[in-house]
């Protein structure tokens, strides 16, 4: 067969051109530290790099979702800390108000103290965070979630709890609304409250009580008389229908027990004096809050006038404990919150590492086996081109 001197010459380029084609793959590969530069080099192997790459892009986007979420979860833990010792503070005022040497100056300075108080809790409850958006207003963001207008206070969030995914299958709430921090917050004992009649003339002051079975919700009036034949006191107990649950003598400090129910009253009602025990329903901590301060401001003149106050401030300070416990309630969940949050982080990282490995089973490059591959190549390379050097030199003129 005879090879023409043209069909020679591309062979023989070609053959060149073939071998440095593989040592620049080779010298890419080493370059790059990638065995797989293009699908074509390993079909299969590229099909799970590509799994391994989307993995990769979803843990980076839960990492990121969880450190947003532990930021805001952080905001609102400092911002609840802040709370219950403001919180812790007017309590302390109420017990130090509640002694019966204090006079109406000393309790007007405690106002004075109470109401920055007040402030402060009203300031953290609309706290913002570093994007600006309110923490405490659910899915409004962007609205203030507490506003106050004179002694009363609304709130204009919702009860939305934004869920943020931190893996593929754990979600977390990045905040609490409002109105569960600040307004779901049970009257009293968290079961009944207790409340004296402003028009009560005694000196009978009525503890939060407590329960002693199964409380019977509804509304009952604690209603004392003195019969005209006797200098004993007497009481008794109505239900909303006026029906007489219970009633006896009254022995200041004794247990008045009716509906699951049990209350204590000292000192002297007057005659006529009534109580109200009803279920307890919410209140919102700056209310309670504004009515100790607006007991505080009221002056105590008579016994009457000093037997109202010491009511207000047994219901001030149960009302306290009652928005106290909540905030730790709150606290605690965003503990959690914060616990699942690195638990399902370092899981994250475990898998990222997993898939590391993975992706470096796959791609990475033997550099001893590139590196001896390559030498084979560019000798290869050097042979072809010597050769062709010679061989294209050669003609039958050169033989006469």
């Amino acid at each position: 067969m005879r090879i023409s001197t043209s069909l020679f010459q591309q062979r023989s380029i070609d053959g060149i051109l073939d071998q440095q084609a593989q040592v620049s793959k080779i010298q890419q590969q080493l370059a790059t530290g990638r065995r797989i530069l293009t699908p074509a080099d390993d079909p299969a192997a590229a099909a799970r790099l590509l799994d391994v790459r989307e993995t990769f892009e979803q843990l980076s986007q839960f990492q990121r979702n969880a450190d947003r979420a532990t930021a805001r979860l952080s905001q609102e833990e400092t911002a609840l800390a802040g709370v219950g010792d403001l919180l812790q503070r007017v309590r302390e005022l109420a017990v130090q108000a509640n002694n019966g040497a204090q006079n109406n100056e000393n309790r007007v300075m405690m106002a004075k103290e109470v109401r920055q108080r007040l402030d402060e809790i009203l300031g953290l409850a609309n706290a913002q965070d570093a994007s600006g958006e309110y923490l405490f207003a659910g899915f409004k963001g962007r609205t203030q979630p507490i506003i106050r207008e004179g002694g009363n206070f609304t709130y204009q969030g919702d009860q939305g709890q934004r869920q943020i995914q931190i893996s593929p299958s754990v979600q977390v709430a990045d905040s609490d609304p409002g109105s569960e921090v600040f307004l779901a917050i049970r009257e009293g004992n968290g079961t009944f409250v207790t409340e004296a009649d402003p028009s009560n003339s005694g000196s009978g002051v009525i503890g939060p009580g407590s329960v002693s079975g199964t409380f019977v919700p509804g509304d009952y009036t604690l209603r004392f008389s003195q019969p005209q034949s006797s200098d004993s006191l007497t009481f008794e107990v109505l239900d909303s229908q006026n029906n007489v649950v219970t009633s006896g003598n009254f022995v200041s400090g004794g247990a008045i027990t009716f509906g699951g129910a049990q209350v204590r009253v000292t000192g002297t009602p007057g005659d006529g004096d009534r109580f109200t025990i009803r279920s307890s329903a919410h209140q919102d901590m700056f209310t309670t809050v504004q009515r100790f301060i607006d007991a505080l401001e009221r002056p105590v003149s008579d016994t009457a006038s000093q037997a109202r106050f010491n009511n207000d401030m047994n219901r001030t300070l149960t009302d306290l404990d009652q928005a106290l416990g909540k905030v730790s309630e709150i606290r605690a969940g965003v503990g959690a919150r914060l616990n699942a949050i690195d638990s399902e982080r370092q899981m994250n990282e475990d898998v990222s590492l997993q898939m590391a490995k993975l992706q470096s089973s796959l791609n990475d490059l033997d550099l001893a086996e590139a590196i001896g591959h390559l030498n084979q190549q560019l000798t290869a390379l050097e042979a072809a081109q010597r050769t062709y050097v010679r061989l294209q030199g050669l003609s039958l003129f050169s033989l006469l």
